[in-house]
């Protein structure tokens, strides 16, 4: 389900902080009507929102359920990387993104030590146990019961503890994601509790929400499914319009600021993007500017240009949204001035 995610470090253990006396519970509030078993919505949201996020090195090992643990070796593109910290990604991203048009190919050294959603770690010694672990990633990601990545909850939280008649029986302070994991993963049939509120989360857009109930809990997990969602399909658009860039050659069609159209300072050139990421204009058979471009994606498609050469097409240089884009024609949206916009037709 993921696409792009930060990189993050492995949560560090810590120990459960239990008190069981009533005489010291009786002034901590909880949700006693809506006390949890381990098959509850709650308990599910909290499993994923607390998984092991594996999505760093998805553009290495193709799952986001896991990742592979340092050091290991892997093929990228024909060149062999030595993969000993998260800092040796940026020699596997440099190489697999040289080029935007090409088929990019990733061949793990085995054996690897890959840490799985659960927090436990296997070793893999072949492609056939590796493609195992994969398609099991898709099995979850079908039946969502993947990781959540795209909420994170501020620790420490507090789990308040209940026997059968819901008469509270003490407290356990949760000070990582692995621990919060951990107990909703191991819950017995008969272990009741509730998530004393309010607690802080954060979203992929850098939001934060209190949360002050099972069912804003469960609204605030909707709202990440939705965030990872439009992340996917920026993700797709991205490598869609990348593909319309280098195959065909454009022209300004308008180019409006504070409401006057300079379209005509653009009429005689051309734009043509390279799948190396250069862009050049040209004016018959003379190069008028040239530069470099990018595209990214968050939830939406940006498209940045870098001209040099010329004073015209230097005024392109920033980030422009991608409102949309077809075929034949793409209009960019200023991403600091909704009232500046860019449309590119394709010749």
């Amino acid at each position: 389900m993921k696409t792009l995610k930060m990189i993050t470090g492995i949560a560090l253990m810590s120990i459960f902080s239990l008190t069981s006396c009533q005489s010291e519970v009786d002034d901590v509030q909880g949700d006693n009507p809506n006390t949890n078993t381990a098959n509850s919505t709650t308990t599910t949201n909290l499993k994923r929102v607390s998984m092991y996020d594996g999505s760093s090195d998805d553009f290495i090992d193709g799952s986001s359920c896991s990742s592979i643990k340092f050091p290991f070796k892997a093929i990228v593109n024909g060149v062999t990387v030595n993969f000993i910290s998260q800092l040796s990604y940026e020699s596997a991203i440099s190489i697999l993104g040289e080029f935007n048009n090409d088929t990019d190919t990733v061949e793990i050294q085995f054996p690897v030590t890959i840490k799985m959603s659960d927090y436990t770690e296997v070793t893999v010694t072949s492609q056939s146990q590796y493609d195992a672990i994969v398609n099991s990633c898709s099995e979850a990601e079908d039946d969502s019961k993947d990781a959540i990545s795209s909420l994170n909850i501020s620790f420490p939280i507090t789990i308040l503890t209940y026997d059968a008649s819901l008469e509270q029986t003490g407290s356990v302070v949760i000070l990582t994601e692995q621990q919060l994991f951990n107990y909703m993963a191991n819950l017995s049939a008969t272990g009741y509790y509730s998530v004393k509120y309010p607690i802080v989360v954060t979203l992929a857009d850098d939001s934060t929400m209190e949360i002050n109930s099972d069912s804003e809990l469960k609204s605030s997990v909707n709202a990440a499914l939705a965030i990872e969602s439009s992340m996917e399909v920026a993700a797709e658009n991205k490598a869609k319009l990348e593909a319309i860039l280098v195959n065909g050659t454009f022209k300004v069609n308008s180019f409006i600021n504070a409401g006057v159209d300079s379209a005509n300072n653009y009429a005689n050139a051309t734009i043509d993007f390279a799948n190396d990421w250069k862009v050049k204009s040209m004016n018959a058979l003379t190069t008028i500017a040239s530069g470099t471009y990018s595209v990214t994606s968050e939830t939406e498609v940006y498209l940045e240009f870098g001209f040099t050469g010329s004073t015209n097409f230097s005024l392109f240089n920033s980030e422009w949204k991608v409102s949309s884009f077809t075929s034949s024609t793409i209009t960019l949206q200023s991403k600091t001035n909704s009232a500046i916009t860019l449309v590119l037709k394709q010749i």
